[in-house]
């Protein structure tokens, strides 16, 4: 059999705001949706699962990069049409969330079908998909996208990802709620990105399996990357989140520049119910998911520092004495990297 392809294309732009659980990537989900012609941040499972099927090696290249291409084509033909748009208003993706709801109770009621390329091409949609750590096994997206697609890539600081990672492996992975690729091995049943590293995933607790993960994803993200940027490098845009939170001017006009598009006044009304800028990196918005994810406001008269070490004593109180090695060395990578706390503006 020859090739599995898509030979016509309808999204012409499409943005991934990529990252780690507990990275901070809604926040950018939410500002990048306020830009000019941006669609309503949504998440593309189906995208991601292709993505992890093609990294379990389970199926072909050209195959995944055919569902990628359907799939994106499919999202900005139905949400033209608003269709599978979602209402449910305490939903951080919902419409009724977005700057500008009415765009989608519109839709409802415009032309369909036959109408909607030319209602696609009038308007020029960026579709606007929040997924997680992906990056890493992103092949079949580049591969389908080429320079139609942007990777937006939230970094943050491990210890500040390391309670909602951890609370991921204790209530989260193995749950019928976790809705990732599973594959078995003697016996053993894993989610996908712990290939290559189930003997270390057998032996640890979940505070050691929220490390070892991160260490994983971040050396493969890394390796990954810089393959990426020789080929696509205008196309990915790497974002220190505690950078962007204290002093996000900067980071803001080169979004924009990065998508093709503009910053608009919905976008400086988000950015201020957001907190942003803000005097403290933990100084987030206080809603219940957050609580949920492992997030706290920060103690009265603490510094970056302070903050970064409540998280460690954290991890100390759990972790093995190998796990915390690593959490030490990435903490390190990382502020060596891109964010030092003790420099933090």
């Amino acid at each position: 059999m020859k090739n599995i392809i898509r030979g016509k294309n309808i999204a012409e732009k499409v943005v991934f705001v990529d990252g780690f659980p507990g990275c901070g990537k809604t926040l950018f989900s939410m500002l990048i949706s306020t830009m000019g012609r941006v669609e309503l941040l949504s998440y593309a499972y189906e995208i991601e699962h292709m993505c992890q099927l093609f990294y379990l090696g389970k199926i072909t290249t050209d195959a995944a990069a055919a569902m990628v291409s359907v799939q994106t084509d499919l999202r900005a033909y139905n949400a033209m049409m608003g269709r599978n748009v979602n209402f449910r208003p305490s939903d951080l993706s919902s419409a009724i969330k977005y700057h500008n709801p009415s765009k989608y109770f519109q839709r409802i009621f415009q032309e369909g079908d036959e109408s909607v390329l030319e209602a696609i091409k009038k308007e020029d949609p960026i579709l606007n998909f929040s997924v997680h750590n992906m990056l890493s096994h992103s092949a079949p997206i580049w591969d389908a996208l080429k320079e139609r697609c942007v990777f937006i890539e939230v970094v943050r600081h491990p210890l500040y990802m390391f309670r909602q990672e951890a609370l991921n492996m204790e209530r989260l992975i193995g749950n019928a709620r976790h809705f990732s690729m599973y594959y078995e091995n003697n016996g053993h049943e894993f989610v996908y990105y712990v290939k290559g590293w189930e003997e270390n995933y057998i032996k640890s607790n979940d505070v050691d399996r929220a490390i070892y993960f991160m260490d994983n994803s971040i050396k493969r993200t890394n390796r990954v990357r810089n393959e990426l940027v020789n080929k696509y490098g205008n196309n990915i845009l790497t974002i220190p989140f505690e950078k962007f939170v204290l002093s996000p001017d900067s980071w803001i006009d080169q979004i924009s520049k990065t998508i093709g598009t503009n910053v608009t006044n919905a976008t400086r009304k988000v950015m201020k119910e957001q907190n942003v800028p803000r005097d403290r990196v933990a100084q987030g918005i206080d809603i219940d998911i957050y609580r949920r994810c492992g997030w706290v406001p920060p103690a009265d008269n603490t510094t970056e520092r302070d903050e970064l070490n409540i998280r460690r004593e954290d991890a100390a109180r759990k972790g093995s004495n190998d796990a915390l090695i690593v959490l030490d060395r990435i903490s390190k990578e990382y502020e060596d990297k891109y964010w030092n706390p003790d420099f933090c503006k």
